[in-house]
């Protein structure tokens, strides 16, 4: 994209303020650089990440890069080999332990959100833990050197504070002296070119010796370092010059393992700067209120609301249009300071921010296209050091447009043909424009030449647009009119300001017919344009009414509908109390029965006091599960072979083997095949493959429905439930003179088995039993052969 385009359509303020949002210097870097693109792939891919980061931004606030620091200069230098200092060695730490803990927040916001771009770029951080620990345990927060990074340095050290103290002493037993205080300027110890001195009076020089290190400004106060303590200075000296020595081999060290990490090193910092860009990117969309653009290369723009990011809020003023659809040009007229400047300004910047991967101002649904360039040419073009007229310089500029342009190229186009003979100047104009057009590229252009009203209406593919007017006030409403040319008002404005009325009607005279007309012409499509919008005005807020009257019905329905779940719930309450209350008197008669027939020997088979207790609990209510969802909403197409559903009936999940007519399916549940009703299936939502077969829980399963059948699954039926049901089985199979018989009642911890096949034992028409074999379900199935 040519610089001087980004210059006009003020794109440089735009990566201004975007910079601003970044947090380290590498991300204010990556913004300053940032340049629209023709790739359609990679700028959805841009938009990608913003869109995530305006999300992260939304839901958990945008990470912190405290701590992140360019350490790209040291990190090169320690690859050559060059010593760092403690203050590099620190930033490399901070941005180590800055990336970790931006990757931690990354994959936190993940687990809740998707955000795939962001994860992707975090996950490629590599992981440093042990540099950052190596610098950690020799470099501290202030940049200082730590005693415990080597055992010699912890040494020297202890040497060094040793040594300063038995100097201190030294010299504290001097200035306390009362012969030697009264020389003194101070009774204080300090310090020059890391040598203990005291402060002397100029007089007393000779009386103490040693070595004269600086004097005051006065040259009254002289610092000496005494005789007695030269040695012990030196001393110190030798300790420090080996404490430098070996601070210089720790350094060594540490630089040697970043230089080993430059690579990782040097593409973490490039990754953290490219998510502190991208966050950044979704701070400016926040504070712009821009939204997420639709991207195509077909050369379509549609903005919603679109405004210039450059206005403030209050004060700008939102356009709709239109481009590339049922037309590819737009003729923008009206008079001067009516806003047709900064709508040419406002599409070409929308469509470069679009184009850069950022949100646009405008409302949600927009959409914007991928230009191979954007060209324009807008304002005054004049230079005095090319000796060029206003006129010549926006020839010029026009001329290198017609050249470079394309068809898949934007051009914007301010007061084409303006600056000479309006005769000459409106011709030029239609002949430029028409160029343009036929080129097959996308173009706006502006113009005050009322014959290009005429030509846009006449060509297809152009449309007549304007800024709107306010005739009352005098004064522009900024509003784009697209479909009705510009008026020019000169009458009316003459008339407010008290122009006479025989000069207006004379004036008035001088119009041609034919542009009276068209001045006719423009005045009812304006008309016609404002009663349409009131009439849409109007139905919108009918709408709005229907949308809240609709919208409490719900509510009120939802009410009706919790107050009657309360009251059935309330009614099955009262009724389990009841059948409980008769069960309680059922199994005192129960045990009485058993009673009496154990006292007279009566032969009560124990199954027919269980089957009797089994008709009492199907009279107790079963508590209805609540659903805010209506089962046919999960229908949401019809049932096929191989779905997965759920039977209501029976409680179970299942799979449709085959339809059976248009009212039942074949449904495959475990081992078990049932012909069951469509109504009484559910659809479920769930992947095929993700669901695993389920078992039933409660309740008894038959294989069947009015047939006999030769095998009975009572898995999940406890031993009362199934002795009922293998009595009625049993007797069912002996009248249909069945040979063999499958139950299977699963493996498990074997009770049920037990209980079943203490029963077919004692049965009188069964010959033999014995567990299944290989094929047949092994021990979680008892093959029971009959009389």
């Amino acid at each position: 994209m040519d610089a001087k385009i980004l210059q006009t359509l003020e794109y440089g303020k735009i990566l201004s303020s975007l910079s601003n949002y970044t947090q380290t210097p590498l991300g204010k870097h990556a913004a300053m650089q940032l340049r629209p693109s023709s790739d359609a792939a990679h700028i959805q891919a841009l938009l990608k990440g913003t869109d995530e980061a305006f999300a992260v931004d939304r839901l958990k606030g945008t990470p912190s890069f405290t701590g992140v620091v360019d350490i790209s200069p040291a990190v090169k230098r320690a690859r050559i080999g060059g010593t760092l200092n403690p203050h590099e060695l620190l930033g490399i730490r901070t941005t180590i332990q800055a990336g970790r803990r931006i990757k931690v927040y990354i994959e936190g916001v993940h687990e809740e959100h998707t955000i795939e771009s962001l994860l992707f770029i975090s996950e490629q951080l590599s992981d440093q833990k042990l540099l950052e620990n190596a610098i950690k345990a020799c470099i501290d927060d202030n940049a200082e050197v730590l005693d415990t990074a080597s055992s010699e340095l912890a040494q020297i050290r202890r040497e060094l504070r040793s040594g300063e103290v038995r100097i201190r002493e030294k010299l504290d037993s001097m200035i306390r002296s009362s012969t030697v205080s009264k020389m003194l300027q101070d009774q204080i110890i300090t310090i020059r070119g890391d040598r203990f001195v005291i402060p002397v009076k100029a007089e007393y020089r000779s009386y103490f010796g040693g070595i004269v290190h600086d004097q005051s400004g006065s040259g009254a106060t002289l610092f000496i370092e005494p005789e007695s303590i030269v040695t012990m200075n030196n001393k110190l000296r030798e300790t420090r010059l080996k404490e430098e020595r070996e601070i210089e081999v720790i350094l060594q060290k540490l630089t040697a393992q970043v230089g080993e990490q430059a690579e990782l090193l040097l593409y973490d910092l490039d990754l953290l700067g490219n998510l502190d860009f991208i966050f950044a990117k979704a701070r400016l969309a926040r504070e712009m209120k821009a939204t997420l653009p639709m991207i195509n290369d077909r050369g379509f723009v549609r903005l919603k609301k679109g405004r210039h990011p450059l206005i403030p809020l209050d004060k700008v003023v939102p356009i709709d249009v239109e481009l590339g659809g049922s037309y590819s040009s737009i003729i923008v007229t009206g008079p001067n300071t009516g806003g047709k400047t900064v709508t040419l300004k406002t599409i070409g910047l929308l469509s470069l921010m679009a184009m850069s991967g950022l949100f646009v101002p405008a409302e949600d649904e927009s959409e914007l296209s991928v230009f191979d360039a954007i060209y324009a040419d807008i304002g005054d073009e004049q230079s005095i050091e090319q000796s060029l007229s206003t006129f010549s310089s926006h020839m010029t500029n026009i001329i290198g447009i017609l050249r470079q342009m394309t068809p898949r190229s934007l051009v914007l186009l301010d007061e084409v043909g303006a600056g000479t003979d309006p005769a000459e100047g409106s011709a030029l104009a239609v002949a430029i424009l028409e160029h343009i057009h036929a080129s097959g590229c996308r173009m706006v252009a502006t113009t005050h030449y009322s014959e290009l009203k005429a030509y846009a209406y006449e060509r297809d593919g152009i449309i007549n647009a304007s800024m709107e007017f306010d005739v009352a006030t005098l004064s522009p409403t900024y509003r784009l009119l697209v479909g009705v040319p510009g008026r020019s008002n000169a009458f009316a404005i003459a008339e407010r300001l008290g122009l006479s009325k025989p000069i207006l009607d004379y004036a008035r005279g001088e119009v041609t017919e034919e542009d009276q007309r068209v001045e006719h012409m423009i005045a009812s499509l304006e008309e016609n344009r404002l009663t349409a919008e009131q009439e849409r005005t109007a139905a919108e807020r009918v709408r709005r009414e229907n949308e809240e009257l609709r919208s409490r019905y719900q509510e009120e329905l939802d009410k009706l509908e919790r107050q009657r779940e309360r009251m059935l719930e309330k009614a099955e309450e009262e009724a389990r109390q009841v059948v409980e209350k008769a069960r309680s008197e059922s199994e005192r008669i129960i045990t009485d029965l058993r009673k009496l027939a154990q006292e007279e020997g009566a032969a009560v088979k124990e199954h027919r006091l269980i089957a009797a207790r089994k008709e009492l609990d199907k009279a107790e209510p079963k508590q209805r599960k609540k659903s805010s969802v209506p089962r046919q909403s999960s229908r949401a197409r019809a049932i096929e072979p191989g779905d997965e559903v759920h039977v209501h009936s029976l409680r179970q999940k299942g799979h449709v083997v085959e339809l059976s007519g248009s009212k039942e399916a074949v449904v495959q549940m475990g081992i078990m095949k049932m012909k069951v009703s469509l109504d009484d299936l559910e659809l479920l939502d769930a992947p095929k493959a993700a669901q695993p077969k389920q078992r039933p829980v409660t309740g008894v399963n038959r294989t069947r429905d009015d047939r006999v059948r030769s095998e009975l699954d009572l898995r999940g039926a406890n031993v009362e439930e199934a002795l009922i049901e293998v009595d009625r089985f049993m007797d069912e199979a002996f009248m249909a003179n069945l040979g063999q018989v499958y139950i299977i009642h699963g493996k498990g911890t074997g009770v049920l088995r037990s209980g079943i096949q203490d029963y077919l034992r004692r049965h009188k028409h069964v010959k033999s039993y014995r567990l299944g074999n290989y094929g047949e379900g092994g021990s979680g199935v008892t093959v029971a052969e009959l009389k």
